[in-house]
């Protein structure tokens, strides 16, 4: 019931969540700051998974545990991103309009990243399997229906929608938060006994792809919220949404063992930046 019902239910809320925030312009938004989204997308859809393959080679990773990393570097951002971001002061609109588009674009890039790495890690004959065209479906029932409908909302019921921003951003931490916490326990003798296994290169990933993200900003003379946003964007990813693809679509529990270590590693690092920046 929690794999099949509770969680992608739950992912569907977040991401409606999610859509109460948006309005067209968001979009629009790229042609204003063309270089800070580019940097930013160019970091999520393509060096993240780059950064996550090379990563799962160099710390030697088992098969099982190197498809999990590559699944959570598949993710675009989530909501936990923005959030992050506008506690750290940074550019939250532009958090906003890169998280909506990555998960647009995530869509496709999605079953070909982890199709790929079931092939490369656990080679042409691995039980697992992951049907391109019912995977794009199944994320866009999940991600991408939830934030239409909820751009909907937010353009037929403005006031409603304001209203409902800051609570529906709180509920999506708490729904988060509870997710991790489920998968956790569902999961504890493993994750004890993986948990030296993952955390190092669970928090390489994001520290690195953040570093590199940061450095691409610099590289680009973007201002300091600007990088920060891209900074966040570029290392904090949808850690339920890699849950819910481990778990519901290839209906493997132990793949989503590296994002629920990613997530333990990126509330620290995302805690860090928040008491930082929120600061100044």
């Amino acid at each position: 019931m929690l794999t099949e019902i509770v969680l992608p239910l739950s992912l569907f809320i977040i991401m409606l969540g999610m859509g109460l925030t948006l309005v067209t312009d968001d979009f629009r938004r790229v042609l204003l700051y063309p270089k800070a989204a580019a940097a930013g997308l160019f970091n999520q859809i393509i060096l993240l998974p780059i950064v996550g393959l090379l990563l799962a080679n160099l710390f030697g990773l088992s098969p099982v545990f190197a498809v999990g990393l590559m699944i959570i570097a598949a993710c675009p951002g989530g909501v936990t991103s923005n959030l992050i971001t506008y506690v750290a002061k940074g550019d939250t609109a532009l958090s906003i309009t890169m998280t909506a588009i990555a998960s647009f674009i995530t869509v496709f890039t999605i079953p070909l990243i982890i199709n790929y790495s079931l092939v490369y890690f656990m080679g042409e004959g691995q039980e697992i399997s992951l049907p391109i065209l019912e995977t794009m479906a199944k994320v866009i029932g999940i991600t991408i229906l939830p934030v239409s409908i909820g751009m909907y909302i937010r353009h037929t019921k403005p006031e409603f929608a304001t209203k409902m921003e800051k609570p529906s951003r709180i509920a999506s931490t708490v729904i988060f938060l509870v997710i991790l916490l489920a998968v956790i326990l569902a999961n504890w003798g493993l994750l004890i006994e993986n948990f030296s296994k993952l955390s190092g290169v669970t928090l390489a990933l994001n520290v690195a792809t953040m570093g590199l993200g940061f450095l691409a900003a610099k590289i680009m003379r973007l201002d300091l919220k600007q990088s920060l946003s891209i900074t966040i964007e570029s290392g904090i990813q949808n850690g339920t949404l890699a849950i819910v693809i481990a778990t519901t679509i290839l209906k493997q529990e132990d793949l989503a063992l590296a994002a629920g270590v990613y997530s333990i590693m990126m509330f620290i690092t995302g805690g860090f930046i928040m008491a930082y920046f929120g600061r100044k």
